[in-house]
């Protein structure tokens, strides 16, 4: 058996030279960079991939993965990647959202929302959520499109139900409004009523794929706390072909950290990581 740093035994073999090869394989694949620092939580997420299909050596088990088309790929994906979510997260970009709504967007028949880190669906529903607090429940023609490179939190994302403590911030008129209380088997949790659930749909995108399945233009982004784990070229590439996609009048919104220093010609910063498309003349 292997040892770790500080001496304790692995139930697998795993050294810096299986790290290197995950770290290329993610990257590859993905665009994820992942710093020398996550050595050992790579080693926790794939040990449990290990044990899950009886493969004993991490070597063999990557070795699955020089098949571009092998199933694994999805469930390695799925165990890299990080989930850290919540409803309403960064509260003033959903004040935002709503504000731009009601200035610009009350008129308009149709309004389409990219969310592409669905994660379990916390933030998309919010933008859903959002929509409606900022248009009415009557309102017809928005649509919020959820994407996200791992499955296994789509999954979660698509049966809109959370346990209690998922939902305890959140104000009681919105629990009210938009949330059902479980009962029998699902007391301790909410589910989102249609009226929310209705707006969104939950579609598989990875983002480095050449071709995104949206073929029109959207009127806004979330592309929150996805491009810190990226390199600048990529981040780049990506903030072009957003850039290309988002309608003249709307909003991208970034992650509390992630500045697009790289997009400065493509976008224009209205504080607080909200850029608006910047157009040639």
């Amino acid at each position: 058996m292997d040892t770790t740093s500080s001496g304790k035994r692995r139930e697998f073999d795993y050294s810096r030279r299986e790290f290197s090869r995950v770290q290329k394989l993610i990257h590859a694949r993905v665009g994820i960079h992942l710093g020398d620092n996550k050595q050992e939580m790579v080693y926790s997420r794939l040990a449990r991939r290990l044990r899950a299909t009886g493969i004993r050596s991490v070597g063999v088990y990557l070795d699955q993965l020089d098949d571009p088309d092998h199933p694994e790929w999805q469930q390695f994906i799925n165990a890299l990647t990080t989930n850290l979510t919540a409803f309403f997260r960064e509260s003033h970009h959903f004040d935002t959202l709503q504000t731009h709504l009601k200035t610009h967007f009350r008129n308009q028949n149709r309004i389409r929302i990219w969310c592409c880190a669905a994660s379990t669906g916390e933030e998309p529903y919010s933008i859903a959520m959002t929509a409606i607090e900022a248009l009415g429940s009557a309102r017809q023609g928005i649509e919020v499109i959820a994407t996200d490179v791992d499955t296994r939190a789509l999954e979660t994302a698509s049966a809109a139900m959370y346990d209690l403590d998922r939902v305890a911030k959140l104000p009681k008129a919105f629990l009210k409004r938009f949330f059902l209380r479980g009962v029998g088997k699902n007391q301790g949790r909410v589910r989102l009523k249609n009226e929310v659930r209705n707006l969104v749909t939950f579609q598989h995108v990875n983002l480095l794929d050449r071709n995104w399945p949206l073929e029109e233009p959207v009127d806004f982004i979330f592309c929150r706390n996805v491009f810190i784990y990226f390199e600048n070229q990529t981040q780049a590439a990506l903030l072009k072909r957003f850039h290309s996609l988002l309608n003249e009048k709307g909003l991208f919104f970034a992650g509390h950290s992630e500045s697009l220093i790289s997009g400065g010609d493509l976008f224009k910063s209205l504080g607080k990581t909200v850029f608006s498309p910047v157009r040639s003349r």
